[in-house]
């Protein structure tokens, strides 16, 4: 049975991953999660200096997910060089480091200290709703979107992955952006707009007023964006979006995944990865499925 996968040239031993910002740079899960088990970890953003992130309170819970304005809060790229690097490289597992900016040029500069690094592949975050400059406008203008894309992989040493803002009316625009701009690969979907208000308090539950919406609540639109995606662009995408277990995750896959990053379901079961990955070998065993690729983009 193969459940081995390949984007832009790097192979995973599996499908499974994280959801940058919901599993730190892994040291936070080691002593509960085996590494070496997962397809890759995605890191928390990196930025070219430390960023602070947004003030308190930050996190709100919802009905079935929850909203974050962290902010992108991060110790800056030498910091993650020196320190987070060396310990992901103690597991057999890729290492996708996820890269933030307030601007191009920003982007830029941690993409080059990032490219004589151990890493397997870089996803630039052009969609994070919680960056009231430079983020959301790239990832919401598919102009924008074609030109850092083009920016970004003219200096990259490892492959480019651009993860896609489902905050806009036509996602397949913005995908196809990316895809002229020449990405190795997408990843989608970010965080939804949302918002919540303390009825008690008569005021936003966020100091940020607004945050990004994940969990649950939002697999629906995620599955259908990757759908979207899967059969407007010929790029592998890696899907995310309230993936709680096996079946989630494989209904991803048939719709036209490659990969699945699980996010928020890590805060409330933190063995929700390894768990995944055997729930996939259980279900290839079921149907009697060989190879994980013959289930990509299955349902048509």
């Amino acid at each position: 049975m193969n459940t081995k996968v390949t984007l832009a040239g790097v192979e995973f031993k599996n499908p499974v991953t994280t959801a940058s910002g919901t599993f730190g740079s892994g040291a936070e899960y080691g002593e509960l999660v085996d590494l070496n088990l997962l397809g890759a970890v995605v890191t928390k953003g990196v930025a070219n200096v430390p960023w602070p992130g947004n003030p308190t309170p930050r996190i709100a819970e919802t009905c079935s997910g929850m909203l974050n304005a962290i902010g992108l809060q991060n110790p800056g790229v030498d910091v993650f060089i020196e320190r987070d690097i060396p310990f992901l490289r103690q597991f057999d597992t890729r290492i996708i480091v996820n890269v933030c900016g307030k601007t191009t040029d920003e982007y830029i500069e941690t993409v080059e200290r990032l490219g004589d690094t151990d890493v397997d592949m870089l996803e630039i975050n052009i969609s994070c709703p919680n960056v009231k400059e430079g983020g959301i406008a790239f990832g919401q203008n598919p102009k924008a979107v074609e030109d850092i894309t083009r920016a970004i992989k003219a200096k990259a040493r490892q492959p480019i992955i651009m993860k896609l803002s489902p905050n806009v009316t036509d996602i397949t625009e913005t995908a196809r952006a990316a895809e002229a701009g020449g990405a190795d690969a997408l990843s989608l979907i970010n965080t939804l707009t949302g918002m919540k208000i303390d009825i008690e308090r008569q005021t936003f539950a966020l100091a940020n007023k607004t945050g990004g919406l994940s969990g649950p609540g939002i697999k629906p639109v995620a599955v259908r964006m990757v759908y979207q995606v899967a059969n407007a662009v010929k790029l592998p995408i890696i899907g995310m979006g309230g993936i709680r277990n096996a079946a989630d995750a494989i209904e991803f896959i048939l719709a036209g995944a490659s990969m699945v990053a699980v996010g928020t379901t890590n805060f409330t079961n933190p063995y929700a990865t390894a768990e995944i990955v055997q729930g996939i070998e259980d279900y290839m065993r079921r149907h009697n499925v060989e190879d994980i690729n013959d289930l990509i983009g299955l349902v048509k």
